[in-house]
């Protein structure tokens, strides 16, 4: 199998990449710098952004299966941006799989996007869309999911898959997020109410997508459907801050502020930033706000029928992966 991987130098797609490989797989990663640690596995590389048609398509030409993981990530900036990297450089790669004919299209989507800012307990597939959102990227990345999903027909198989919030060694955004601003004393607990929050290790994120892409095929009990994906094992938000922390030799967080404060001074952040064209984004927003303070976890029953999904790496086992390559960095 020859695949493609869009953002295969980031921290989902090169964990995919290295699966690959691994088992002997061709592999040609696209994203907007090359990465010589690709390129020592053996990978070919592609250079662009999503938002360039042709350099999406040039990619794509000779292969079998897409694994569309790049995106524009984040909870702040223009909604101009979110679009053209999530909903324009999706349509930019479902269009790719049909020009070359390629029958597989794995899409790396997000459980925000059917969040309402309200918990999340146990919920499955058949939870609907929100009819708002209090940021860009879930509502961009539910655009996304949708036209992937209407995608699916009798020429082109594609599946969406929803990691909860990724960790592991290597991570570039949430785990250098928590321990600057814990190192900073900046981080406090939302309200006192204990709310439980689904994450997952690196590893069984990256095994998950090459699961689904052995199960993928027209007509498939996969195709056209998406899949949440966790550790299986939901914890209070709190807790895995925490953990997360100490693994970087940081003090837990003890300090509190009420939810109701906090989705305020998120909203009025928000304004100054909007108003003023402030650079960076605001320590916090409403959505961080909803998120902190809500439950989230989720049923994967259909993950583990369908193309037989099983962590492999348990949360205790990532932790102290964690730990051992922060220590050594």
């Amino acid at each position: 199998m020859k695949a493609l991987v869009t953002g295969g130098g980031g921290f989902l797609g090169k964990a995919i990449i290295k699966l690959l490989r691994q088992r002997g797989d061709e592999v040609r990663s696209f994203s907007r710098n090359p990465h010589p640690a690709l390129t020592e596995l053996g990978v070919e590389h592609c250079r662009g952004e999503l938002g360039d048609g042709e350099a999406v398509r040039n990619a794509a030409e000779g292969c079998d299966i897409v694994f569309h993981v790049a995106a524009k990530a984040g909870v702040w900036g223009p909604y101009e941006a979110f679009y053209r990297a999530n909903v324009l450089g999706t349509k930019h790669v479902i269009d790719a799989c049909r020009q070359h004919g390629i029958k597989h299209l794995v899409y790396t989507s997000s459980p925000s996007v059917v969040f309402d800012g309200t918990d999340m307990e146990g919920v499955d597939e058949s939870v609907p869309y929100p009819e708002h959102f209090e940021a860009f990227y879930p509502q961009t990345k539910a655009e996304a999911e949708k036209l992937v999903l209407q995608a699916n027909n009798g020429e082109l198989a594609t599946v969406a898959l929803r990691p909860h919030l990724i960790w592991g060694p290597e991570d570039n955004h949430l785990v250098p997020r928590i321990l600057e601003r814990g190192a900073k004393g900046a981080l406090r607990k939302l309200g006192t109410r204990e709310c439980l929050a689904d994450t997952i290790y690196i590893d069984n994120a990256a095994l998950a997508h090459v699961q689904a892409a052995d199960h993928l095929e027209i007509g498939s009990a996969v195709a056209g459907k998406a899949y949440f994906l966790s550790q299986g094992e939901p914890l209070p938000i709190w807790e895995v801050v925490n953990r997360i922390l100490d693994a970087g030799g940081l003090p837990p967080v003890t300090r509190t502020i009420s939810p109701a404060l906090a989705y305020k001074i998120g909203a009025l952040l928000e304004k100054i930033y909007t108003l003023f064209n402030l650079k960076g984004e605001p320590r916090m927003t409403r959505f961080v706000a909803k998120e902190l303070s809500t439950s989230h976890w989720f049923d994967l029953s259909a993950a583990r029928k369908d193309f037989g999904y099983r962590p492999e790496i348990s949360f205790d086992e990532g932790m102290e992966r964690l730990r051992a390559w922060l220590v050594d960095r």
